[in-house]
This record gives structure tokens, sequence and C-alpha cells, in this order.
């Protein structure tokens, strides 16, 4: 039985640290995608009318606006740490897929769901523009 050694050479590329250009293009990109998640989250933990009104279009309870807004303001903060940085954007990942499945669920326009999957895809590429370690695990090489 013979084993075969995996290539190195391609994961080493991929594990190269960011160029600047690069680094600062994902820094920028992450940024803007969370400050966007953090104003999120803090309009649902203060309830303005508006989003409670939008939040039981959805068929949510006005009771679980401030839970839904803490887990997005925990999933969002563990995506700016550096070291939890993959395991929040898996964590907003699933969150987005909710908000997805509530916009289909609610039969609201397509903009509404178009508009989540874009947003966790710009998160994602923020996070493979900074972090080598996302490289190795989805390199995006032809």
């Amino acid at each position: 039985m013979s084993t075969q050694r995996p290539n190195i050479s391609d994961s080493a590329d991929a594990a190269r640290p960011s160029s600047k250009p690069q680094l600062w293009a994902g820094r920028v990109l992450s940024t803007l995608v969370a400050l966007f998640l953090l104003w999120d989250a803090i309009l649902k933990l203060v309830k303005p009318p508006f989003v409670v009104k939008a939040t039981r279009d959805l068929g949510y309870p006005q009771a679980d606006i401030v839970g839904i807004g803490f887990v997005l303001l925990i999933c969002t903060l563990l995506y700016l740490i550096p070291r939890t940085s993959i395991l929040g954007a898996v964590l907003l990942t699933g969150y987005l897929g909710g908000a997805i499945a509530s916009q289909l669920r609610a039969e609201q326009p397509w903009f509404n769901i178009i508009f989540a999957f874009v947003f966790g895809c710009l998160l994602w590429a923020g996070l493979w523009l900074r972090n080598p370690r996302v490289r190795i695990l989805l390199p995006l090489q032809a």
C-alpha cells in the first residue's frame, strides 16, 4: 500500500501573507460589513417601531427581537476579533441563512433575499482577503 504526500506547495502559496493592498481591501470590506451588522444589532436591541414592525412582519414575536439582536452582536464581535474571525463568519453565515429563510417564508421581495445572500458573500470575501488561513480553506485558484 503506497501513501502519497499531499502537495504542500499549493497550501503554501495560499498561506502566504496578504499583500498590503489585499490586506487593506479585506479590512475595508470586513469593516463595512461589520458596521452594517453592528448597526442592525443595535437597532434590534433598542427596538424602534420600524424594527418591531419589520420583525413582526417576518412572523417573529416582539419578545424575540432583543435576543436576535444579542446573537447578531456576539457573532459580529467574534467576526471582528482576528483569532475568532472564522468562527464569527461561520456563525454569521448561519444567521444570514436564517434571514434568507425568514424572508422566503414571509414571501418578501426578492431584493431582501438577494441582499442577505450577497452580504454573506461580502462577509467571506473580506475575510478571504485579510486572512491567509481562510485562503487555505477556500482556495480560489483556476
